[in-house]
């Protein structure tokens, strides 16, 4: 039976392997050796200049204000997203009230129906979202601040992403609303999963649905939760921040920088001001802050599995 069976895994992981390498591990080298060039991304010549980019990477002030939102995204958006899908896929599946002639362990009434209301923002694309979300926040004319004015707060009216102080915020809860219902979906996958006996042996025992969340579902679930923490946070380091702020806010990136992040700097750099090599070396320091998020939260999230 064993007889070929290598030559069998080799034969199938040649292709898979292959394209990976060329579409993503040699594009990662490319752009490292151009960081070290002063390619403009339009011409064909380009010389060596060292750490040049680099040296100038740590004294741009636009920079570090993109790495510190950046950062703010990977640090805040995983934890909110992540606890309120816990928090909805728990009551959706777990958290129900028994009802007479029911399953002791059950979701709240309508639970199928808030699985899809909580999903449908996975349909639409994430262009759509912000341009919706754009129109709401309009001081002006938006629903946001037409909703204040209805219920007697006329006198709060934000500039929402007109206001620095807002604007990254205003961003932030854009992307919450848009990914939750994925995480939600995928919890609620999870959750159903596990078996039933131990809640109801859980609740028999006199334990609360807090109790029954920490103790029985959190641990059975904690390979999930890890991955789906690790990959909200690439997606607040990546393409989905990128598409958000460069569709709402003005500049994009504004008011004053305040809601430039890393990616969005890199497309600037690249596509607006012709310069490839230094919109490469943030790329760089982007690829290492995404591998050390990553790194921190598989270290930190580590723990015994459990088996049930």
């Amino acid at each position: 039976m064993h007889h070929g069976k290598y030559r069998f895994i080799v034969g199938f992981l040649t292709v898979p392997l292959g394209l990976y390498a060329l579409f993503v591990v040699w594009p990662f080298i490319q752009s490292i050796y151009y960081s070290f060039t002063d390619w403009s991304g339009l011409s064909p010549e380009f010389k060596m200049v060292g750490f040049d980019n680099y040296t100038r990477l740590v004294h741009d002030d636009i920079f570090w204000k993109s790495l510190w939102h950046s950062l703010l995204f990977a640090l805040v958006l995983p934890p909110v997203t992540i606890g309120l899908a816990l928090f909805l896929a728990f009551m959706i599946n777990v958290g129900g009230r028994r009802r007479k002639g029911g399953p002791v362990i059950s979701g709240v009434r309508g639970s199928s129906f808030y699985k899809i209301v909580y999903f449908f923002p996975q349909v639409l694309s994430i262009a759509i979202v912000a341009l919706l979300f754009a129109f709401a926040y309009n001081p002006d004319s938006g629903a946001i601040n037409s909703l204040l004015r209805g219920v007697g707060l006329g006198s709060v009216q934000p500039l929402w992403l007109g206001d620095p102080g807002l604007a990254l915020w205003c961003v932030m809860a854009v992307l919450v609303w848009s990914t939750v219902g994925f995480f939600v979906v995928l919890f609620s996958a999870g959750m159903a999963s596990i078996p039933a006996d131990l809640y109801e042996a859980a609740l028999l025992d006199g334990a609360s649905r807090a109790t029954t969340f920490f103790r029985i579902t959190l641990p059975l679930l904690w390979d999930t939760v890890q991955s789906g923490w690790v990959y909200m946070g690439i997606l607040a380091l990546g393409a989905e921040s990128f598409a958000v702020v460069q569709i709402m806010t003005t500049g994009p990136g504004g008011p004053d920088y305040s809601t430039t992040v890393m990616v969005l700097y890199v497309y600037q750099k690249a596509f607006r001001d012709g310069q490839a090599a230094y919109a490469t070396t943030i790329g760089v320091a982007l690829l290492v802050v995404t591998l050390l998020f990553a790194a921190v939260v598989m270290r930190l999230g580590r723990r015994e599995r459990l088996e049930y």
